[in-house]
């Protein structure tokens, strides 16, 4: 047997953009408003290839989630993380939620957990896990980024990192709403700099 045959014939398909078509087609239409035509002539590739790739629908719903969970939702995680100065740190994890919600590269608005995810938990197995998962995650995530602030001296060690980390997880949501609302990114960013006055005061 040759190698080809034991390694299968090769995707002719990039599978990123694949699942980036796939998730904006579940974005949209929600997971049971997505067809799998819907899905196959988004992701420019046949029935077969992509259950072979992907699994079935549900498969596929739960990979485009995670891929989510990976890389668009943490980009402002990495952005607050990345910044030492805290007031700099916050305002760059808004901004980046901002153009999230208004300029993501698959067209579609707001949080794709929030405005659609959220509606399969209880009804597509695997997904109640995953946005437990992800809340659980963001907001430890938060935490330590304030926990780090008491521990270096720039917030009182009574500072409530915590309590201003669920708060700052709703802010981030809010911003997903008013984008998937159709609200500007410079209508939104007007009110960055007072949220971020409020989450650090003492």
């Amino acid at each position: 047997m040759s190698d080809t045959k034991k390694l299968g014939r090769p995707r002719n398909f990039d599978y990123d953009n694949a699942l980036l078509q796939a998730m904006s087609v579940f974005w949209v239409k929600g997971y049971d408003g997505a067809s799998m035509r819907d899905l196959t002539g988004a992701m420019g590739i046949s029935g077969p290839s992509l259950y072979a790739a992907f699994g079935d629908k549900r498969d596929l719903y739960l990979k485009t989630i995670d891929h989510y969970c990976s890389a668009d939702a943490c980009t402002p995680l990495v952005a607050l993380e990345g910044e030492e100065d805290i007031e700099k740190a916050l305002h760059a994890f808004l901004s980046e939620v901002i153009r999230s919600a208004t300029a993501h590269e698959s067209g579609a608005k707001g949080c794709f957990l929030a405005s659609s995810v959220v509606a399969c938990v209880g009804h597509v197995d695997g997904v109640g896990e995953r946005v437990d998962a992800a809340i659980d995650d963001t907001e430890k995530r938060l935490t330590a980024r304030f926990e780090r602030e008491i521990q270096k001296g720039t917030l009182p060690p009574t500072f409530p990192a915590r309590e201003r980390a669920a708060l700052l997880f709703d802010i981030r949501q809010g911003y997903m709403f008013r984008g998937r609302a159709g609200w500007s990114s410079d209508r939104m960013q007007k009110d960055v700099a007072d949220r971020v006055r409020m989450l650090l005061s003492t």
